[in-house]
């Protein structure tokens, strides 16, 4: 087969000016979430799709779903290509939607500007680039395929979604609760350097506190939600001392971790605060039923509020608590093992060196395509850390021969799939 995979490199070669170009056009169109417009980057993509010969049906989630969810607008995409009966169905996943460019940027962050090899833009790692990585495997496989006459078995599909930022249950998960798509296996985006096959679930959750707001010269006239803020953030942060002594088994995964994500409240300076509100990020390991995770912390909370009431004058704070993001671990299903062992191969052949297979305290939403028994892994054009990519900060950026080579690694990989 390594005529094969000669060709398919070849290929992927010969039009890496056209991915790049393709990338940089993904680029130029804003998916910021917040607020979540992201049909206009769907359009567009399906657009592009269509000038290669792709065509993507098109998945408009219904407003009042968007709306719900805290976002504008949501269009996924499905683009399948399928070759002869009798093989597996490979989907292949990767969001548009990302987070808010932010500041400290010295590159336009919609600009997709090249220096020294790299590609800078939001989106340009995590993860726009891989629609091109993906797009282009594909293309390769469809062209290498007719030129060698090739046998292949089965159907690859491109999944172009975008929610993984507030969950994903209206990208993928959609596609698969309205039952659009039933893939055998998938691969998600991901990074060059390892194979991913668990991550971290997450819960995030909303608080709000509050008191009786007062003029700040008669502060006994009130009740200050700041101060009974203060004093539940202190009993959950707390809560790190114990989740660092809780060690994962699976490599790439160390413990698990709350953070405070944002915290806004009271009306002015001369005013005791009459509500304060905050949002929390628990990082679930793969161990944790995330069931008692939410449970304790929320005896966490119910504690702290009854010892800050507990014998003060202003006593009477109270909480809500909102569920915004309940995200499950990713377990490895073991009909994995095909993925991670072609991916694995056609790796250390392409990169050169040895491509592990572990986990990452990160969450994503390819927990959604193995929680309907679609056994998945993550891979796809990135550095070694999520760190050097700069995903999520200013100056994000892709090493362009580290997507040249992962285009050649999912498209061989893809090959050996449908060959069996």
């Amino acid at each position: 087969m390594s005529h094969t995979y000669a060709a398919l490199d070849e290929w992927i070669d010969a039009h890496f000016d056209s991915q790049i170009t393709f990338l940089k056009a993904l680029v130029a169109v804003p998916t910021d979430t917040p607020p979540g417009n992201n049909t206009p980057h769907a359009l567009r993509t399906a657009a592009l799709l269509a000038d290669m010969g792709l065509q993507a049906r098109q998945y408009e989630v219904p407003e009042a779903e968007v709306r719900a969810a805290g976002l504008e607008s949501i269009t996924n995409l499905i683009v399948r290509e399928a070759f002869s009966d009798g093989g597996p169905t490979i989907a292949l996943n990767a969001h548009g939607d990302v987070v808010p460019p932010g500041e400290g940027w010295t590159h336009d962050p919609y600009g997709g500007e090249i220096e020294d090899g790299k590609m800078f833009g939001r989106a340009t790692a995590v993860s726009k680039c891989d629609f091109t990585t993906f797009t282009f495997a594909l293309r390769a496989l469809q062209a290498t395929a007719k030129a060698q006459r090739l046998a292949l078995k089965g159907a690859v599909e491109l999944h172009f979604t975008y929610d993984e930022e507030f969950g994903g249950e209206l990208g993928p998960g959609y596609l698969l609760r309205e039952k659009l798509t039933k893939p055998d296996l998938m691969i998600a985006a991901g990074f060059s350097y390892q194979v991913v096959t668990a991550h971290n679930g997450c819960l995030q959750m909303e608080v709000t506190v509050h008191g009786n707001m007062a003029h700040a010269a008669i502060p006994e006239s009130g009740i200050d939600a700041m101060q009974g803020a203060v004093h539940l953030l202190n009993a959950l942060y707390a809560t790190n001392d114990v989740n660092r002594t809780v060690t994962s088994q699976v490599e790439g995964i160390n413990h698990p971790y709350l953070n405070i994500g944002t915290i806004q409240g009271g009306t002015n300076t001369n005013v005791v605060p009459g509500k304060v509100s905050f949002k929390l990020d628990r990082r679930m390991i793969p161990e944790e039923d995330p069931t008692q995770v939410e449970a304790h912390l929320r005896q966490v909370m119910a504690d702290a509020v009854a010892s800050f009431n507990q014998g003060r004058s202003d006593a009477g704070i109270s909480i809500e608590i909102k569920r915004i993001l309940l995200c499950r671990a990713m377990q490895p299903l073991p009909g994995n093992q095909p993925l991670v062992r072609a991916l694995q191969t056609h790796g250390e052949a392409v990169f050169g060196e040895p491509i592990p297979a572990l986990g990452t305290p990160l969450y994503t939403d390819v927990r959604l395509y193995v929680e309907h028994g679609i056994p998945g892994v993550i891979y796809g054009a990135g550095p070694r850390t999520v760190l050097e990519s700069h995903a999520k900060r200013a100056d994000e950026r892709i090493d362009l021969e580290d997507l040249r080579r992962a285009t050649k690694v999912v498209a061989r990989t893809l090959h050996d799939l449908l060959s069996q």
